[in-house]
């Protein structure tokens, strides 16, 4: 089962269901490259758990207070979001606009926080060929299908930085 297998392997790398300030820093990379709102490492298990974290501060979306965006949790239901496609597909996706794909625009995130685009791809561990979780962004305004080339070489180099800086901290890459 692949979920056991995702469980054991995340526990023998040490990684899960914690916060992670080298991950938040990662994530906040990726949305400045992005140009993105927000960006997320993120573990799958019996939910979706972002040890890596970027969200706007109220300052950056030049409001504050109840109008300066909702606030996301680093727990969210395995049902929602795009990275459980990602998750299952085992290959990047790329979303310009949702709403262009009916299959993914009643996604609950799209009223939640207002998501039109979305970047992931999978972190796929090469030892087990098990897949951990993704590294993903979003964004609350649709792109034109003419950046979709580069946001998916963006979101694939994302993924290999970011599983190189796992191998790295964890010793526990590639045989």
């Amino acid at each position: 089962m692949d979920l056991a297998r995702r469980e054991a392997r995340l526990r023998e790398l040490g990684l899960g269901d914690m916060p992670d300030a080298q991950f938040d820093a990662f994530a906040t990379q990726l949305a400045q490259a992005a140009g993105a709102p927000y960006a997320m490492v993120n573990f799958i298990t019996g939910h979706q758990f972002f040890a890596g974290l970027h969200t706007p501060s109220p300052g950056q979306s030049g409001q504050s207070g109840p109008d300066a965006g909702p606030e996301v949790s680093r727990i969210m239901s395995r049902d929602h979001g795009y990275c459980p496609d990602v998750l299952n597909r085992r290959k990047a996706l790329v979303l310009p606009d949702v709403y262009a794909y009916p299959r993914f625009a009643s996604n609950e995130v799209v009223d939640l926080i207002g998501i039109r685009t979305y970047a992931g791809a999978p972190l796929i561990d090469e030892r087990t060929d098990t897949v951990l979780g993704t590294v993903c962004f979003v964004g609350t305004d649709p792109r034109g299908k003419e950046t979709g080339r580069d946001t998916l070489q963006l979101i694939k180099e994302s993924r290999d930085e970011l599983m190189r800086l796992i191998y790295q901290r964890t010793g526990g890459g590639p045989r």
